[in-house]
């Protein structure tokens, strides 16, 4: 099976569930499970369904009690001990949240060792990207961190060098927390400015401690940055570090809630920009780490419109069968879209804005812009301290 990509699917994960009413709707992952299928690229991968994570895998990134705190919230969802983030707003209890939260990390997981061991290229996981969750507590929504126990798991088998690049509108402050010290993972977050976003952290002063100094890499974003400022400000960043870092494997956070349309955020960034985002991390784990990629999902609350085309593509790309942006979204998805939803899903794989026009930081930067104002902290915060010139 080696060179062909993975796509780590269990029916199961979908029981991920908080209940009526809130954001995290599991509908999100089925109907990206269909739309994968009405386009064929289920027979571009292998689809691969691994364990779940046991508890010596989630004790590389989660606490004893921690995790003995979630199984027996997973028992009796009314006991739940809000001192460890459960049973709160965002992170409801619900039975069975143990074992499905640990299979979503298994994926993950899994995902890391096929690309590892040169079982696959690349490896997606959209059910994860769960890149809240804190060694001791839950956190918006994310009840095991998947995506620091994936690169944890990286580490254990003998990786020295993980690059962790983080999309989603939100901060990956669970990820940053559990590599804080360690220089062996770098981690670089784009998200809306903490000002105004949820988890109010991703500074661009955060820059790692100890060993680890400078490699914690945040881009902090105004709020109402579009398509060609996001686009700018990744190729701004991302890809000089992760050419400086040079990663034996590439972990990225694809959370599609950086999307004009999500509910809970304030970004404007399309479909289309997403996807030229995912193009760029598939042609940077070529270019600086021999090809080897987990791509994980992530948040995205807009779950009939933008999620399943999001991460559609990212499939696609991931698959070397990239959907066009003007193909027409299957008809019978759609059907599949009314009769779960009660919505009319999109008829086509694009926003209207392909392609995405940006200019390159190399062509300059205005001091008095916003945007460049952001991308020139975290440039200033961080590339000193890796020997780049800011």
């Amino acid at each position: 099976m080696s060179g062909r990509a993975q796509l780590m699917w269990d029916e199961a994960v979908t029981g991920y569930d908080f209940g009526p009413g809130h954001p995290m709707d599991p509908v999100r992952l089925a109907l990206t499970r269909s739309l994968v299928g009405a386009f064929g690229l289920d027979r571009a991968v292998d689809v691969v369904a691994a364990k779940p994570a046991g508890e010596s895998t989630l004790r590389l990134v989660h606490r004893e009690d921690y995790i003995e705190a979630v199984k027996a919230a997973s028992a009796d969802p009314a006991a739940a001990d809000q001192s460890y983030g459960l049973g709160t707003v965002d992170d409801p209890a619900f039975a069975g949240m143990h074992e499905v939260s640990a299979l979503i990390a298994g994926q993950s997981v899994g995902a890391a060792e096929a690309v590892w061991r040169g079982e696959a290229d690349h490896a997606v996981n959209f059910a994860g990207g769960l890149h809240h969750a804190m060694p001791g507590a839950a956190s918006g929504f994310c009840i095991y961190n998947d995506a620091s126990l994936a690169i944890a798991r990286l580490l254990e088998l003998g990786a020295e060098r993980v690059a962790y690049v983080d999309v989603d509108v939100h901060h990956g402050d669970g990820v940053q927390a559990a590599f804080w010290e360690d220089p062996r993972v770098l981690t670089i977050s784009l998200h809306e400015h903490p000002r105004t976003l949820f988890p109010q952290t991703g500074w661009p002063e955060e820059v790692g401690a100890g060993a680890g100094e400078g490699s914690a890499v945040n881009v902090a974003l105004p709020a109402g940055t579009a398509d060609a400022g996001w686009v700018r400000a990744f190729h701004a960043v991302v890809p000089e570090l992760v050419a400086d870092f040079r990663p034996q494997v590439l972990v990225t956070q694809h959370g599609a809630d950086t999307h004009f349309e999500d509910p809970l955020a304030h970004l404007a960034v399309s479909l289309d920009a997403q996807r030229a985002v995912q193009v760029a991390c598939h042609e940077l784990a070529h270019e600086y780490a021999g090809g080897k990629w987990v791509a994980l999902g992530g948040g995205g609350y807009e779950v009939v419109d933008v999620v399943p085309r999001s991460w559609t593509h990212l499939v696609g790309v991931a698959a070397g069968r990239e959907v066009a942006p003007e193909a027409l979204v299957p008809e019978g998805w759609r059907q599949e879209v009314f009769a779960r939803t009660r919505q009319l899903g999109p008829g086509r794989m694009t926003d209207g804005r392909w392609p995405v026009g940006w200019v390159g930081w190399e062509a300059g930067y205005d001091p008095a812009d916003r945007l460049d104002q952001a991308v020139l902290a975290t440039r200033r915060a961080v590339f000193p301290l890796r020997g780049l010139l800011a």
